[in-house]
C-alpha cells in the first residue's frame, strides 16, 4: 500500500487488552478506527492495555499484532504498551491526591453493596471513606476520584449529545485498585494525552465511561479528544462478543470475507466485487468511501457469520 500523507489534526488509536486473540467484534472497532483516521490523513497508532495480568493470556499481545499485520491494518509508529507506562499513572495518582481531588478507600464490594443504592452503572459509591477519612486510611487501600453533580456534556460522534451527572450516577470511582493496579479510566486518559490522540473510537460498551474519563482529563488538565462510539457486536443471545465468552478469533488466512462483513456491519455498504479485491485494493475503496454519518445509531447488532481460525 502506498505510504499515507499524514495530516497533523488528526490522531486515532486502536487499543485492545491481549485477554486472547482477535474476534470479529474487535475487527469491527479496528476497522471503524482505522478508517476514520486514514479518511481524513490522520495517524493510525496501536496501544496494547496490558494493565491486568490476572485476565492476559500468553502470548495474546503477539497473536493481536499478527492479526492486524495479515488484515493489513498498518499502524504509525511504535506500539505503546501500557505495562511499560506505570510510572506515569503514579504520577497523575500523586497529582490528583495532593490536590485533595482522590483519596484512599478500604470499603469492599460487600460493604458497599451493604449501603449503596443500585445506578443505572451498578452500585453508587455512596462516598464512606471520603466523608470518614480514617476508614481509609490502611496501606492496602485502593483509590477513588471524587465526583460531583455538575453535569459533563460531550457530543459524540454517532450517538449525538450525551449529559451525566457523575455524582449521583456513578460515585467516586476508583482509579487504582486495592491490589495496586492502575485502572483503566485512568490509564486510558494519561495515554490519550501523552500519544495525543484528538478522537477516540471505540465500542459502545465503553459509552458510559466517557463522563468519568473527561472529568480525570479536566482534574489533571489534560486535552478531551472527541469520542465516537461504534455499535456493539453481540451474539443471538445479545451478549457482547468477547474473549470472556469465548467468540471465536477472526481468521489470518482469509481477510477479504471478514473485513467486508465488518464494512457491512458499520453500514458502509461495500460492492460486491470488493471480495474479489486485493487488500491493497480494498483498503483504497474502503478509506475513499469511508463514512461515519452513515453509521448504525444502536449499541448493539448481532452477528450472524463466523470467520474463524
Amino acid at each position: 500500500m502506498a505510504a499515507f500523507h499524514h495530516s497533523a489534526s488528526y490522531t486515532g488509536r486502536f487499543a485492545p487488552s491481549p485477554s486472547g486473540p482477535l474476534h470479529f467484534g474487535s475487527l469491527v472497532t479496528a476497522v471503524g478506527s482505522y478508517l476514520q483516521a486514514r479518511s481524513q490523513g490522520g495517524r493510525w497508532l496501536v496501544r496494547i492495555e496490558d494493565l491486568d495480568p490476572p485476565r492476559e493470556k500468553p502470548g495474546a499481545a503477539l497473536q493481536i499484532v499478527r492479526s492486524l499485520e495479515a488484515y493489513a491494518l498498518h499502524w504509525d509508529g511504535n506500539i505503546l504498551y501500557q505495562s511499560r507506562r506505570i510510572s506515569a499513572y503514579r504520577e497523575a495518582v500523586f497529582r490528583l491526591i495532593e490536590a485533595s481531588h482522590a483519596y484512599p478507600c478500604t470499603c469492599s464490594r460487600r460493604d458497599i453493596e451493604t449501603v449503596a443504592v443500585l445506578g443505572p452503572f451498578g452500585f453508587i459509591y455512596p462516598g464512606s471513606c471520603r466523608h470518614d477519612p480514617a476508614r481509609g486510611s490502611h496501606h492496602n487501600a485502593a483509590i477513588r476520584v471524587i465526583t460531583h453533580d455538575h453535569q459533563i456534556h460531550f457530543e459524540d460522534g454517532n450517538f449525538g449529545c450525551v449529559n451525566q451527572k457523575l455524582s449521583s450516577e456513578v460515585g467516586d470511582f476508583v482509579i487504582k485498585r486495592r491490589d495496586g493496579l492502575y485502572a483503566y479510566q485512568l490509564a486510558v486518559i494519561v495515554d490519550d494525552a501523552h500519544q495525543g490522540v484528538t478522537e477516540v473510537v471505540r465500542g459502545a460498551d465503553l459509552f458510559d465511561s466517557t463522563s468519568r474519563q473527561i472529568h480525570l482529563q479536566r482534574l489533571l488538565d489534560l486535552p478531551t479528544p472527541r469520542y465516537l462510539h461504534l455499535p456493539i457486536v453481540t451474539d443471538a443471545k445479545g451478549d457482547k462478543l468477547s474473549k470472556q465468552t469465548r467468540a471465536a478469533p477472526i481468521r489470518s488466512d482469509r481477510p477479504i470475507p471478514a473485513l467486508i462483513e465488518a464494512l457491512h456491519f458499520l453500514n458502509q455498504d461495500p460492492p460486491a466485487a470488493l471480495a474479489y479485491a486485493s487488500l491493497d485494493e480494498f483498503w483504497q475503496w474502503a478509506i475513499k468511501h469511508w463514512s461515519s454519518r452513515t453509521l448504525p445509531k444502536v449499541l448493539k447488532i448481532p452477528f450472524q457469520n463466523q470467520y474463524t481460525a
